[in-house]
C-alpha cells in the first residue's frame, strides 16, 4: 500500500493547501468509520482513494447532521450546510477543509452536481423526519430520496464524468439490498432510539404489534416476520449480481468485499432469528479480516452471490 502522499500524487492532487484538505476529509473517515477507510486504502486503485476519501467523508458529514439534535436543530444544520456545501460547489472554495475537498473531487471527477442537491434534499426530508415506513413504497421512496443520492456522491466519483444511466441503475440495485440488510442488522439499535424500519404493513400482515419488536418477544408471528423480512434482504442481494462488471476496474475489489460482508451479515441475522430484536448483528472481526485478505489475494468466496461476479 503505498504513502498517503505518494497516494496523493498518484491521483494529481497538488498544492500544500488543498494536500491537506484531503487529508483532514480522510482522517475524519478513518475516525468515524475505520473499516470502510481501510478497506479502500487496501483495495481501491489508489489513484481512486482520495475522490473517494472525500466523497465518504461528505456523506458521513450529511448523515451526522441529519441526525443529530432536536428536528429544529437538524433542521437548521441542513440547511446550512446546504447553504455552505452550494457555495463551495460553485466556487471551489470554503473555510471547511472538508468542503474544499469534496468540491474538488467533484469539479474534478465531474460529478453532476444535482446528484449531490438531490442527497442535500432528502437528508432535510426523508431522513431528517424519518418517521418509519407505512407501505413498501415508502421504502422505495426513501431510497431515491436519500439513500441512492448518498451513495452517488460516494462512489459516484468513481466514475469520470459521473455515473450513467445503467451505472447509476446498479448502484440504485446495490444500496436496496445494502439498505436492506443494514436495517435487519440494526434492528435492537433503531428500536432503541425510537426508528422501526420495517414497514407497518408488513407487521400487520403478520399480526406483529411494535411492542412486540421493542420487547423482542420470540413469537412465532414475530419469527416468521422476520423471516420474511430476511428473505426480501436475500432477494435484492441476489439483485445485485453482475454490479462489478458496472464499476470502474480499481473499485471491483472494494465493491466485492462490500458484497461478501453484506452476505455474511445477512446469514448471520437469519441465524439470529428473534435474538436480532435483542442486539444488533455485526460483523465480528475475524469476518472482516478474511474477507480483505481474499480480496488482496483476488479470491472471493465461493458461493456469494453478487461478491463472486461486484453502503
Amino acid at each position: 500500500m503505498p504513502s498517503w502522499r505518494s497516494t496523493l500524487t498518484g491521483a494529481g492532487i497538488s498544492g500544500a493547501r488543498l494536500r491537506d484538505d484531503y487529508t483532514h476529509a480522510a482522517r475524519r473517515v478513518l475516525r468515524r468509520e475505520p473499516a470502510p477507510y481501510l478497506t479502500l486504502r487496501l483495495l481501491a486503485a489508489p489513484p481512486l482513494v482520495p475522490w473517494l476519501a472525500a466523497g465518504l467523508a461528505f456523506m458521513n458529514l450529511v448523515d451526522d447532521v441529519a441526525e443529530t439534535g432536536t428536528a429544529q436543530q437538524r433542521s437548521a444544520g441542513l440547511a446550512a450546510l446546504a447553504e455552505e456545501a452550494g457555495s463551495a460547489l460553485e466556487s471551489g472554495d470554503s473555510p471547511d477543509p472538508l468542503l474544499r475537498a469534496y468540491a474538488h473531487a467533484v469539479r474534478t471527477r465531474g460529478l453532476p452536481v444535482h446528484w449531490v442537491s438531490r442527497f442535500l434534499d432528502g437528508a432535510a426530508t426523508a431522513e431528517a423526519a424519518f418517521d418509519g415506513f407505512a407501505a413498501e413504497e415508502d421504502f422505495q421512496q426513501y431510497l431515491d430520496a436519500y439513500a441512492w443520492p448518498g451513495v452517488v456522491v460516494f462512489t459516484g466519483l468513481q466514475y469520470e464524468g459521473g455515473p450513467d444511466a445503467e451505472q447509476a441503475a446498479g448502484l440504485r440495485r446495490f444500496v436496496d439490498a445494502a439498505q436492506r440488510v443494514d436495517f435487519l442488522a440494526d434492528l435492537c439499535g433503531d428500536l432503541a432510539e425510537g426508528r422501526l424500519c420495517i414497514p407497518r404493513e408488513r407487521l400487520a400482515e403478520h399480526g406483529v404489534t411494535r411492542a412486540d419488536l421493542e420487547q423482542a418477544r420470540d413469537t412465532p408471528a414475530v419469527r416468521a416476520l422476520l423471516a420474511a423480512e430476511t428473505a426480501r434482504a436475500r432477494a435484492a442481494l441476489e439483485a445485485t449480481d453482475g454490479i462489478l462488471d458496472l464499476a470502474v476496474p480499481g473499485l471491483r475489489p472494494v465493491l466485492a468485499a462490500m458484497t461478501e460482508l453484506m452476505a455474511q451479515q445477512l446469514a448471520a441475522v437469519e441465524r439470529a432469528g428473534a435474538g436480532a430484536l435483542r442486539r444488533d448483528v455485526g460483523y465480528g472481526l475475524v469476518a472482516p479480516l478474511r474477507t480483505l485478505a481474499r480480496a488482496r489475494s483476488g479470491r472471493s468466496r465461493p458461493g456469494t452471490s453478487a461478491a463472486s461476479t461486484p453502503r
